[in-house]
């Protein structure tokens, strides 16, 4: 997937690709977090409310006459760039409540995403779509090799006949959609720079869920589901903030599932637990942390500001997780101790190695420079496997630059449209990549510049 973004922000023009994994870094006020926010929008509006025009009143009206249909797939191939970029256009029309920003900041933004590598006949699926009673309506299966997708009516009687043709038309094209392009454009979890404070300000910051899921299970025609949610939803944040506080306000129901990944990779939760020193509990009664070997309960403003930056990670990791899923995180370093950073950066690669997408922004050396070394070690040579054995690194940590996509946010001289030179503006380079690691010149031009203050105190230059 690659993204290009013009005239967001202080972002004049950048495009970056997305990998398994993704890192930006750059110095204050370049444009990370307003590439961040508006790629969670993108996928967010994608998996949420993008509807496209695949299947019409017709189709819908003899699926529910004779209970099967088959849904060809070579037309919805040939138009699936346009179904894409038919969604960008529509997204751009949100940004305003995706930023919480007046619109006339976004008169001239563009966003785009573009895929390659589609092939729709690999693609072997199902999806068990429900009905506005919450029971299952739909079956829709893709098996490998075939072209085309069987959607089967398996509802009631009674149920089918409450069911519109304009609903239904609706809720297949979004399952045909989801079936199709999930894994190319998944849905994402972010924890966003704010999630400290969310932690904290866990009951005042109510957004209404209640009444936001009333309104959409009564509902009798067809909304906007981004409508609906700038209804309800306090307009004073973006929306990934607004999707922090409103995931840790219903963390008793979440903590009531468990991951794949917990259960597939337990290592990724010892580690996880090695960095948080405790463990958290939700209950009616609130959410609380239990540091190691203690029965003090601690909410979540008595307790480190670690504690509550690492909240939605650590949830997401034991509750959520699972292979396929796309994972955001601002500055993931967020009041660590370098030595819990270089931690992070070793569990963020095991998730990565368990098929989850990780998407960061980092200010930290030590993150980067964890990640290097993982990506060395990554060598069948002796010296390689010495050092992994004297320090205490697994198979499933090592990284492969091929899988891995790194920019820097800062000004430099780019093309802009039209203009017959070059111009200086905010934009994201490409740092250079190989088996030695990721090379950020920013971090090292700093770090030298450090080393050359204090020589010049040491010894007189």
């Amino acid at each position: 997937m690659k993204v290009s973004i013009s005239n967001l922000g202080i972002l004049k023009k950048a495009e970056f690709d997305v990998g398994d994994l993704t890192i930006i870094c750059g110095a204050n006020n370049t444009g990370k977090t307003y590439a961040t926010y508006a790629l969670y929008g993108f996928l967010n509006f994608w998996n949420e409310a993008f509807v496209p025009d695949l299947l019409g009143t017709e189709a819908a009206r003899k699926l529910l006459n004779n209970g099967s249909i088959k849904v060809a797939l070579d037309e919805i191939f040939n138009k699936s760039r346009d179904i894409i970029n038919d969604a960008c256009t529509e997204y751009i029309n949100h940004l305003p409540m995706i930023f919480a920003a007046p619109a006339k900041y976004f008169n001239t933004t563009d966003f785009r995403v573009t895929t390659t590598g589609i092939d729709f006949t690999e693609i072997e699926e199902s999806i068990q779509s429900p009905g506005l009673n919450r029971k299952t309506f739909f079956h829709l299966i893709k098996k490998r090799g075939e072209r085309f997708i069987t959607v089967t009516v398996v509802a009631k009687a009674e149920d089918i006949d409450k069911a519109s043709e304009e609903w239904v038309v609706h809720q297949i094209n979004r399952d045909i959609l989801q079936l199709l392009f999930g894994k190319m454009l998944p849905s994402p979890f972010i924890a966003s720079i704010e999630r400290t404070g969310a932690a904290i300000f866990r009951k005042e910051l109510d957004f209404s869920r209640n009444r936001l899921l009333e309104h959409v299970s009564n509902r009798e025609k067809e909304i906007d589901p981004y409508t609906l949610i700038s209804t309800f939803y306090d307009r004073g944040y973006a929306l990934p903030v607004n999707a922090d506080v409103d995931f840790i306000r219903n963390l008793e129901d979440v903590v009531k599932r468990e991951s794949i990944i917990a259960e597939s990779n337990p290592d990724i939760l010892k580690d996880f637990d090695s960095i948080l020193g405790g463990e958290y509990r939700a209950s009616k009664d609130g959410l609380y942390y239990i540091p190691e070997k203690s029965k003090t309960k601690l909410t979540m403003g008595e307790s480190a500001s670690s504690v509550r930056s690492l909240l939605n990670m650590g949830i997401y990791i034991k509750h959520l997780a699972r292979p396929g899923d796309f994972l955001m995180i601002d500055e993931p370093e967020l009041n660590l101790h370098p030595m819990n950073q270089r931690l992070m950066a070793r569990i963020l690669a095991k998730l990565v190695n368990a098929s989850i997408k990780i998407f960061i922004t980092t200010h930290s050396d030590y993150i980067l420079k964890e990640f290097n070394t993982l990506i060395m070690l990554n060598n069948p040579n002796l010296i390689a496997r010495h050092v992994m054995e004297k320090y205490k690194y697994q198979e499933n940590e090592l990284l492969d630059p091929e899988r891995i996509r790194a920019y820097v946010a800062k000004k430099a001289l780019i093309e802009i449209d039209g203009s017959l030179k070059r111009q200086r503006h905010n934009t994201f380079l490409k740092a250079k990549m190989s088996r030695h690691g990721i090379e950020i010149d920013d971090f090292d031009e700093t770090i030298n510049m450090m080393n050359d203050i204090q020589d010049e105190l040491l010894y007189g230059g």
